[in-house]
């Protein structure tokens, strides 16, 4: 792909330039930074070739004998809809055996999850509960479910897809607020035993991409090298992305907007071949499923740059092992694997980031770090446990934004490339 492609020219570095800055000096020249992340590259790739030419496949639940655990599939219109008119005739036939209108819910509360070391994710185990039209506090959330299954129902015979914001809009009065019609839709997905693409609602477009990517998109080739800085809207319906092709070695997923245009404003994907892509913040579901799309059809290593704070690593996790409010599907947006390469705690005395640049960390913040330690999915790597044992420790975080000190290019010309060259990731 590159050798069809102009080669365009680097940014000429501003201020980045002074070898005063931290660290500069002792940078490698860019072709020893690449052998570096070749080794990573071909060692996933090798992983991958072995293990399918032995035949083997990625662990499920079956695998493991875990029954108590319940996981949702990709479904089709027709199977969508055969579900909920089978869901809608047993509250019909509990109507007329005289036990009434009510839904037996998967319970998504905390205390229904589960880690699973072997998968490396959190999943949702079997409990549920029933919710009856005929109790006082479960009244209307029985309402809005039989609403929204109306709604999903209707879109399956259209075979169109709306917006979760489409949704909520079609019965304000009764939803109230859009967090009350996400949840319940949540709900549905479980109840009906598929992804919630499959329900055919999407959120709204959010991440973007950049970088060296060609994917089609509903037919249409998109070329993430052209997308100037602003990069590509990943699509919210991710069924219609296809045809992914890239010379990239990794992908850098970047936590927050204003780095992600840093480093797309400098074409630091050519310096160092990568795809960049950031959610804005915290993970959206479209960005999730794009990003285990890019790393299982391309087989490139993933590497995370995200705040010095709890809530970084929070995001990370997300992307890595699952989020509680959707562990339902974890095993269709998790995306294996993903090394931390920033900002980490013990980067702010080694990279000597200044005292007015660290943000003391709120009561908040260290009740946050405090119960993240402990949490399975981060017992289960002692360097997570290290770091987040650092930061609440110095009570002190940092934003990405904390290197612009340095420079406003020290992130593209210095950080990113030492961290390469050192191979500093975990």
């Amino acid at each position: 792909m590159a050798d069809k492609k102009k080669k365009r020219r680097r940014t000429e570095p501003t201020s980045d330039d002074d070898d005063s800055l931290p660290f500069k000096n002792i940078l490698k020249p860019d072709s020893s930074i690449l052998r570096s992340i070749h080794k990573l590259t071909a060692s996933l790739r090798s992983s991958s070739a072995a293990s399918s030419s032995s035949s083997s496949k990625a662990l499920t639940l079956a695998d493991l004998s875990i029954s108590s655990c319940r996981e949702v599939r990709e479904l089709p219109i027709s199977s969508v809809q055969s579900e909920i008119e089978s869901l809608m005739l047993k509250v019909l036939h509990s109507i007329l055996d005289g036990k009434g209108f009510a839904f037996d819910v998967p319970s998504r509360a905390a205390a229904n999850q589960l880690y699973v070391p072997e998968l490396d994710r959190i999943v949702l185990k079997d409990k549920s509960s029933l919710r009856p039209y005929a109790n006082v506090s479960t009244v209307r959330k029985a309402t809005v479910t039989a609403r929204i299954l109306q709604l999903i129902h209707e879109l399956t015979i259209k075979d169109i897809h709306v917006t979760k914001r489409d949704l909520f809009y079609t019965d304000v009065k009764l939803f109230q607020d859009q967090s009350q019609s996400d949840t319940i839709l949540d709900d549905v997905s479980c109840m009906i035993g598929c992804t919630r693409s499959s329900l055919n609602v999407v959120a709204a477009e959010k991440g973007v991409v950049v970088g060296r990517l060609i994917f089609s998109d509903d037919g249409d080739v998109i070329d993430c090298t052209k997308m100037g800085m602003g990069g590509k809207a990943i699509p919210p319906n991710i069924n219609r992305v296809g045809d992914m092709q890239s010379d990239a070695l990794f992908i850098l997923l970047v936590e927050k907007d204003a780095a992600y245009m840093r480093l797309a404003e400098d074409r630091f994907y050519n310096r160092f071949p990568c795809i960049i892509v950031t959610a804005k913040g915290q993970p959206d579901v479209a960005t999730r499923l794009f990003l285990r799309k890019m790393k299982m059809e391309l087989k490139l290593p993933v590497l995370a740059l995200v705040d010095s704070d709890p809530y970084g690593l929070k995001i990370l996790s997300v992307y890595g092992c699952g989020s509680k409010n959707m562990s339902y599907d974890s095993a269709n947006l998790t995306t294996p694997d993903i090394k931390w390469l920033g900002i980490r705690p013990s980067d702010l005395d080694k990279y000597k980031i200044p005292e007015q640049c660290r943000l003391p960390m709120t009561d908040q913040d260290i009740k946050t770090g405090k119960d993240m330690l402990e949490e399975d999915f981060v017992k289960k790597n002692p360097k997570w446990v290290e770091e987040l044992t650092l930061m609440v420790k110095s009570r002190q975080k940092a934003e990405i934004q904390a290197l612009s000190n340095f420079g406003f290019q020290y992130l593209s010309e210095v950080y990113l490339p030492l961290k390469l060259q050192e191979e500093d990731w975990i």
